[in-house]
């Protein structure tokens, strides 16, 4: 009996060792690609848009809101290229609720830190992440917490990595030699890309695929926020660790999926306002004052 109390209790020690050496294994190895995903942000100039936290830290412990900034990147050989989608999240655990909208790519504003008025998708070509975030800065008239920028192949790995998304689709639609019914549709990673970036035959145009993104994106966000374990961190990190750049940390990342995901329950979508025109023969998207103050005001009153 007690030959057979010993074995079990030294099974249960080896299992008890195996199992915490292999979590320091899985730790170390999520930690090593959150490092390698991880990209700090220089200002491009200071910004007189900021709050208490200084525009920049978010204390996740205590839950406090943030804003960030979702860059979808169309990077070409030797070309670092513009960015295709801009997404605004405004994130507040404590009203359970995340603020979603697009910033349309053909927006009229002044480029941060390059002295000019141009599309707001130009910024990124002209300074990269750092002046496309100073310049929704001063469009948004709010600070940007944080910042992801995935380029258009590892925003359809993410897709397949969460099981795809289930989207309500408005039309019906050909796009690149697939089909695309009207209605409830499942879509994997790759015609997720297609769904998310047609336009030219959509009756809103550029708008109306905004409204196709935002559905992909909180449909991918609440697959994500469904996740478990740590084990689908480390296949989601260590398959997009050449796709993604994210000034989150990894600590901020941990602490955000252990104390926030839970009370996220509303994810809110609305649309920036606007009317297209023409200037020197080129086409822009014109936000008027009245408009920007209404989304500044939306913000505002999420963080609080």
């Amino acid at each position: 009996m007690k030959k057979w109390m010993k074995w079990t209790a030294w099974i249960i020690s080896l299992f008890v060792i195996v199992v915490f050496g292999y979590a320091i294994y899985l730790y170390q190895s999520v930690k090593s690609t959150a490092d390698q995903i991880y990209e700090p942000r220089k200002p491009v100039q200071p910004i007189s848009v900021t709050d208490t936290r200084g525009g920049l830290q978010v204390d996740f412990k205590r839950k406090e809101p943030f804003n960030a900034l979702i860059l979808g990147v169309d990077e070409r050989q030797n070309d670092r290229g513009r960015s295709d989608t801009m997404i605004v999240l405004s994130v507040n655990p404590g009203k359970k609720r995340v603020l979603m909208f697009n910033i349309p790519r053909d927006t009229r504003t002044e480029i941060v830190g390059h002295n000019t008025d141009d599309k707001i998708n130009h910024a990124y070509a002209f300074g990269g992440v750092d002046m496309s975030i100073a310049t929704v800065e001063q469009f948004l008239g709010t600070p940007i917490h944080y910042y992801m920028k995935v380029d258009m192949e590892g925003f359809s790995k993410m897709i397949d990595l969460v099981g795809g998304v289930d989207v309500n689709n408005p039309f019906a639609f050909d796009y690149e030699g697939k089909q695309y019914e009207q209605g409830n549709i499942h879509l994997d990673g790759v015609a997720a890309l297609g769904f998310s970036r047609m336009r030219y035959d959509d009756p809103k145009g550029d708008l109306g695929r905004n409204d196709r993104q935002r559905e992909v994106l909180k449909q991918m966000m609440k697959n994500t926020m469904q996740f478990s374990s740590v084990f689908h961190l480390q296949n989601i990190l260590d398959e997009l660790g050449t796709h993604v750049r994210t000034d989150l940390t990894f600590d901020e990342m941990k602490e955000f999926l252990l104390d926030y995901r839970s009370d996220l329950e509303e994810i809110e979508t609305i649309e920036i306002k606007g009317k297209g025109k023409k200037i020197n023969g080129i086409y822009y998207f014109i936000v008027d004052q009245q408009e920007k103050e209404r989304i500044h005001g939306l913000l505002k009153q999420n963080l609080e």
